[in-house]
């Protein structure tokens, strides 16, 4: 089934993001940063995390909140092991803290083979998958994982929300295999909550077994929903488990109080972010079969993967390259009608003028 979309010039819709954030108070630098990946989030189809997210998170536990400080700078503590960073974010906008963390987590790896940042004090960065797959096609192997803003995620067996949608990301440098990037990023939840509130700007049900009303029962009524569930029962479950064990050895706060201020002021509300960087070169063993250098073998494993009539099957990644050739075909971003009348009014709050949906060409894909 085919569906139209409305194109809108990517300067177009970053100068409208970056903006928002700076009425909001945001500096430009990182007001730019956040725009930028808020249209990479777009240009690969992630609707789920695109600046209408960004922005409402940011509304509700950022700047409109006490989660995020504009303007505020990252502090490096003091690590006795030179390829392992950890920062003090100080609240600083998310995306604008990743983007520098993956930045310096490739600049480690370039020197010891691998790096790694953690950062304590964050606000949650949206879409893990952009940062590996930026580090991705830069040659690297990447990983993040961060603890997501609320604890809206009943653990298996439980009823009680206590976890976090909780993402995991890994990118892979397969460009020359494949002639894109492996991303595997998933949230640890059937759906993320953006999806629940896709849908319900769209005016779609959930799928079942994703979440649960107030009563704690299953429900596929996105205006219902109030927690969600772990992919997977307990395999899910023991993913979310990760990051939440891993954001304890950083710093990061009890689950059920993160960016919950109105709640126990002595203790933690913020969340906390993982990101390792690998250069290939520091997992190569060198004895590749029939000759094959490293970039051959990683092919020749993954078309092993594919092939025996397993054709039809696609790699995590793919779809977010094939939302990224449709955009590029297209000649700028996708959005829905609805889309087109949230953003306006971000356009409305920022006293910039709306976007003419006449102006805007159709695309149908």
């Amino acid at each position: 089934m085919s569906d139209s979309y409305y194109v809108v010039p990517v300067d177009q819709h970053n100068a409208l993001i970056q903006a928002a954030y700076q009425h909001r108070g945001y500096e430009a630098d990182e007001s730019a940063e956040a725009a930028r990946f808020c249209g990479e989030a777009s240009r690969h189809g992630i609707r789920t995390h695109n600046g209408l997210k960004a922005l409402h998170l940011d509304h509700l536990f950022g700047s409109g909140s006490s989660g995020c400080v504009p303007g505020a700078k990252i502090q490096e503590i003091p690590s006795r092991f030179a390829a392992a960073k950890i920062w003090n974010a100080n609240k600083k906008l998310g995306q604008a803290t990743a983007y520098r963390a993956i930045a310096e987590a490739i600049r480690l790896a370039e020197q010891y083979g691998v790096g790694t940042v953690s950062v304590d004090n964050a606000f949650h960065y949206l879409w893990g998958g952009g940062y590996v797959m930026e580090a991705a096609k830069k040659g690297y192997i990447a990983y993040t994982n961060c603890t997501a803003a609320l604890a809206e995620v009943v653990p298996f067996g439980g009823k009680f929300p206590t976890l976090g949608t909780n993402p995991h990301s890994w990118g892979f440098p397969t460009t020359e295999a494949l002639g894109y990037p492996i991303v595997i990023d998933w949230a640890t939840s059937v759906v993320a909550m953006g999806r629940v509130q896709q849908l319900k700007r769209e005016g779609k049900p959930l799928p079942p077994f994703a979440a649960v009303d107030a009563e704690g029962m299953m429900t596929i009524d996105p205006d219902k929903a109030v927690s969600l569930l772990p992919f997977g029962a307990h395999k899910g479950y023991g993913l979310s488990l990760i990051n939440e064990i891993v954001g304890a050895f950083i710093g990061g706060s009890l689950p059920t109080l993160r960016s919950r201020w109105d709640r126990e002021p002595s203790e933690k509300h913020t969340c906390a972010f993982f990101f390792q960087v690998i250069h290939p070169d520091a997992l190569s063993g060198g004895a590749f079969a029939k000759g094959r250098n490293q970039a051959q073998n990683v092919k020749a494993v993954i078309a092993d993967i594919l092939g025996h009539g397993n054709g039809a099957a696609m790699l995590p990644g793919q779809i977010e390259a094939i939302w990224a050739s449709k955009t590029a075909e297209a000649g700028g971003l996708l959005f829905t009608a609805a889309e087109i009348a949230a953003f306006n009014e971000l356009a409305a709050e920022t006293k910039l003028a709306p976007w003419s949906v006449q102006s805007l060409r159709t695309f149908v894909t």
